[in-house]
């Protein structure tokens, strides 16, 4: 007796369709967690600059994460690091500046840049005070993940002033950053750093075509 095989093609059930779909989106929840939690940890090498305590001439405080970091610089400033202080950033100028005055620092030392949106209008509005101060080293206080970019955007627009890092460090609790607000600003720097290497990379490009005005090319 002949025995034909069955040639029918094969078809997959709702079902099995159904198995794989939610297996995949596991796999990519399961890769996504991952890499968000090695973001975490690996932000305090890949991220962090933290310089050696030292006398310098003013000290510059990025806004962004306000209570933070004026209790940083509050405690950098009654440590004697240095007598002038300079606030950057348009959200939270003000507030950064009460609670340091709250916490010790003499109001008169403070100046403001109350205009600045992002780290590199920071910098640049924070050294144009500081170059009017005769300023020769300053320390940046922000973050302790947001540090490195920081100071190299510092460190590239003037480099004949000395920087040093002494951010804000992170919670001792590493689930208050996985799951706290932190977690993402972490995730983001990443992708922010990447960006400003690539605008510096292209200033450097253009200032040497003698095309100014980069920053308005990433806007």
């Amino acid at each position: 007796m002949n025995i034909r095989a069955d040639r029918r093609p094969f078809k997959r059930s709702a079902a099995s369709y159904a198995v794989l779909g939610v297996s995949f989106i596991v796999l990519l929840i399961a890769a996504a967690s991952m890499a968000y939690f090695a973001a975490i940890i690996l932000a305090d090498p890949l991220l962090t600059v933290r310089d050696d305590v030292q006398k310098a001439d003013a000290m510059v405080v990025l806004g962004g994460d306000g209570p933070t970091r004026a209790t940083r610089a509050a405690e950098l400033w009654n440590e004697g690091v240095a007598p002038a202080v300079v606030i950057a950033g348009d959200g939270d100028c003000t507030y950064i500046a009460d609670q340091m005055v709250s916490d010790g620092v003499d109001r008169a030392q403070i100046s403001l840049d109350c205009l600045s949106r992002d780290t590199w209008e920071n910098a640049k509005n924070a050294i144009d005070i500081l170059e009017k101060m005769g300023v020769k080293h300053a320390v940046v206080v922000t973050n302790w993940f947001h540090s490195r970019r920081a100071l190299d955007t510092f460190r590239y627009l003037e480099p004949s002033i000395e920087w040093s890092s002494l951010p804000a460090e992170p919670p001792t609790d590493i689930w208050a950053i996985v799951f706290g607000p932190y977690g993402p600003a972490i995730a983001k720097e990443y992708v922010k750093s990447i960006a400003y290497g690539l605008q510096r990379a292209a200033g450097e490009l253009f200032y040497a075509s003698g095309v100014e005005n980069v920053r308005k090319a990433f806007s």
